[in-house]
């Protein structure tokens, strides 16, 4: 892998060009990805996606380095990386499950079914935010709506979405994780 930084000067003396390898390949993606906005800024969402595809997650260094490539603050990275669910600020586990905890899921069983994925895996079904397991097969977390209220709960195993998970549809969905 080779160093990259941005092509063109940071306009800012208080953005700093941070320290970040990028592969060649995922570096002519970004820059081919910026020039389809008018407004560098415009890009984000997608240089985001791309680092993320690439590196399984957005670190401290990554969103330095997307800040610096389009010529923004940290903050103006990190604030779409926190707000939006399907960016991770950390490694998540092979297989990824996030279970629905919006209203209509919470009446039908997701926080029971959030437990039943803990104790199973070992977690702690009372702490806030996605857990790995130590062996970093599994990440269980909630999440906010999956647009599917009249079938809840709901969760998702990676991109496979299930409806009206049960305790022993868990288990098979868990099963099915090789």
């Amino acid at each position: 892998m080779s160093e990259i930084h941005p092509t063109e000067p940071i306009s800012s003396p208080l953005v700093s060009q941070p320290d970040f390898a990028v592969p060649a390949e995922l570096q002519a993606e970004i820059d081919g990805l910026v020039t389809h906005y008018p407004n560098k800024r415009s890009a984000s969402l997608m240089l985001l996606h791309a680092v993320q595809g690439h590196f399984g997650y957005i670190s401290r260094e990554a969103v330095e380095w997307i800040a610096a490539r389009l010529e923004l603050q940290p903050i103006n990275v990190y604030e779409l990386v926190t707000f939006y669910p399907m960016f991770h600020a950390k490694p998540v586990g092979r297989y990824h499950l996030k279970v629905c905890r919006t209203l209509s899921c919470a009446l039908g069983g997701s926080y029971e079914l959030h437990e039943h994925f803990c104790r199973k895996l070992g977690l702690d079904p009372q702490a806030h935010g996605a857990q790995t397991t130590k062996d970093g097969k599994f990440t269980v977390e909630f999440v906010e709506c999956l647009a599917s209220c009249g079938t809840a709960p709901v969760m998702m195993c990676n991109d496979a979405f299930h409806e009206g998970v049960s305790e022993k549809r868990a288990d098979e969905i868990l099963g099915e994780c090789k």
